[in-house]
């Protein structure tokens, strides 16, 4: 058999040889002496070689487990962290367990030794593990346009789980079946398993996963009575802590699945170039999608063993998405309205303050008490920045729309339209004269801009404190670049609309009323728009007919 191998082998190998020492030799070649070299290894060689199940081909559409990307390599080491943190967690119950049974009190100081350096350990792997959490930039687009990062949230883990046995004895005991004849279908079930824990951050491993999804829903039907379990355990690690959790319940795994859902949808959302509308289109659609998958969630799904899944931690997501769509809603304002009309300047105003109300009500969702000690300090840290950046803008353009025609206004700015804008600007009246007056006075409309600067000027001062006091965030170039590109423009137009025979004191402005043109939608998930076939359609068909014989057979007998 080997002599058969070695000879099929020489066979193959003998044109590449022939190949290689024509190039080698000093005479010269031509392309017709080596062409029926190169014809042969075409046909016999490269044919041949195509012919051959590769991986690419065995490869389940949607997944790419040897993905090289810096997203992909940060997946990997979050899986082996928590395998690490799952072993430790197993180690300190084995000596806790050990030092409340034991009397001898050497024992007990051996055992409270170890304790410590478990302990140690497991504190030393969550703040690694928080760490890869708060890495943001790696999900961020490549474009070289100048945005705010985005929060994504990186994906549950789960160990192997082998169904194989469970899904037999279920067969031949309730199926009364040869479960032999359903080795294929079982192998299906199985490598779908396999390939969505390593989905490719784009549409098509989102289609994996929910193909998954719909499959449980059959396995569910078929496997999974209410009366009893199969005895299979899933177990999945918590997105942010690796705290490992196990259940015999399919709708755990259901459940891990659509947070999975949600949060390739974030990464996708994270990575869209939001430089231009398309970009910003596709971010607000992704966004808006994780949102849905979280709140259903939430909703659907109750008693998770992971804080992950509880419903604190669920809202508190689903206000972060809403949050970071606002965000893109604004930046495609800003985009569109490239002129300086008055009226469009006081809606990017208002846009703005929107966005920092919505960043605001996350940070206070982060701050209650079953979520505080959850979520990573970035993350606070990153929204409090974003409410403080934003409010800063919203004063800016404020101020912008005010001052920039401080000479001269067209009557089309002066007209109902205006008035009515500047009007429903402030969230109470501004200290001074009447805002139709202001509106129509030159210096009256410098000295409110102003104060709406200084404003500014405070809001981004607190902004770039808190980035400064988080130790992830100051690795942020871009984000420490777009704080201080917005500080140093609201600086300058300070300084631009400062006089030196400016003595009056200058007037506390009111606070922006935010307002938006879109308001988030929470679209749900859409389990139908990947069709499935059920994989053991073939054994409920037996079944079937295995029923409609029973009646026959029973009236025989009698």
């Amino acid at each position: 058999m080997s002599t058969t191998i070695m000879e099929q082998l020489c066979q193959l190998l003998e044109p590449l040889s022939k190949f290689t020492d024509a190039l080698a030799s000093e005479t010269r070649v031509t392309l017709s002496a080596i062409k029926p070299v190169l014809d042969h290894i075409t046909r016999d060689v490269l044919v041949e070689k195509d012919t051959e199940p590769s991986l690419a081909k065995e490869m389940k559409r949607g997944c790419d487990p040897c993905s090289q990307t810096q997203r992909s390599k940060l997946q990997h080491r979050r899986a082996r962290i928590n395998q690490q943190i799952n072993k430790e967690m197993r180690m300190r119950a084995g000596a806790e367990n050990l030092f409340r049974a034991t009397t001898n009190n050497k024992v007990k100081e051996t055992v409270a030794l170890e304790l410590s350096f478990v302990n140690s350990n497991l504190q030393l792997l969550k703040e690694e593990l928080e760490e890869l959490n708060s890495s943001m930039e790696v999900y961020q687009t490549e474009s070289e346009a100048i945005n705010v990062p985005m929060i994504p949230l990186g994906l549950k883990e789960t160990k192997e789980v082998d169904l194989t046995v469970p899904l037999k004895e279920y067969i031949c005991e309730h199926y009364r079946e040869d479960s032999s004849l359903f080795e294929k279908e079982t192998k299906e079930f199985m490598e779908l398993r396999q390939a969505m824990r390593t989905p490719s951050r784009n549409e098509a491993g989102l289609e994996l996963l929910i193909e998954y999804y719909n499959q449980l829903y059959y396995l569910d039907q078929r496997f999974f009575p209410p009366h009893r379990t199969l005895g299979v355990h899933f177990h999945w690690y918590d997105s942010l802590t690796g705290v490992p959790s196990c259940q015999r319940a399919l709708a755990f795994e259901k459940g891990s699945v659509l947070f999975n859902v949600g949060a390739l949808y974030t990464q996708i959302g994270a990575r869209q170039d939001r430089s231009a509308a398309a970009g910003i289109d596709k971010a607000i659609d992704a966004f808006q999608r994780a949102a849905g998958a979280f709140n259903f969630l939430k909703e659907n799904f109750s008693n998770a063993p992971s804080l992950d899944m509880s419903s604190p931690s669920l809202c508190m997501l689903v206000r972060l998405m809403i949050a970071q769509v606002q965000e893109c809603v604004f930046e495609r304002v800003t985009l569109t309205t490239q002129d300086t009309h008055f009226t469009s300047q006081l809606q990017v105003a208002q846009e703005a303050a929107r966005v920092s109300d919505v960043y605001s009500l996350v940070l206070q969702t982060m701050s209650q008490p079953l979520v505080k000690d959850y979520v990573p300090f970035s993350w606070a840290s990153m929204v409090q920045v974003k409410s403080e950046h934003f409010r800063a803008l919203s004063h800016y353009y404020a101020a912008v729309a005010l001052c920039d025609r401080t000479q001269s206004i067209d009557e089309e700015e002066c007209d109902e339209e205006g008035e009515k804008a500047l009007l429903q600007l402030h969230v109470s009246n501004p200290a001074g004269p009447p805002l139709s007056q202001v509106l129509r006075d030159p210096e009256e409309r410098r000295k409110l801009g102003k104060a709406h600067l200084r404003r500014a000027l405070i809001r981004h001062e607190e902004a770039m404190r808190v980035h400064g006091l988080c130790k992830i965030l100051r690795k942020m170039d871009i984000l420490q670049e777009v704080l201080s590109f917005v500080h140093k423009r609201s600086l300058d137009k300070y300084s631009e609309m400062d006089r030196e025979d400016d003595f009056d004191e200058t007037a506390e402005a009111p606070e922006i009323h935010s307002q938006t043109q879109q308001k988030p939608d929470i679209i749900p998930p859409n389990f139908s728009t990947v069709q499935v076939t059920d994989i053991f359609r073939r054994l409920v068909c037996t079944a079937n007919a295995l029923a409609n014989q029973r009646p026959a057979k029973e009236a025989q007998e009698t």
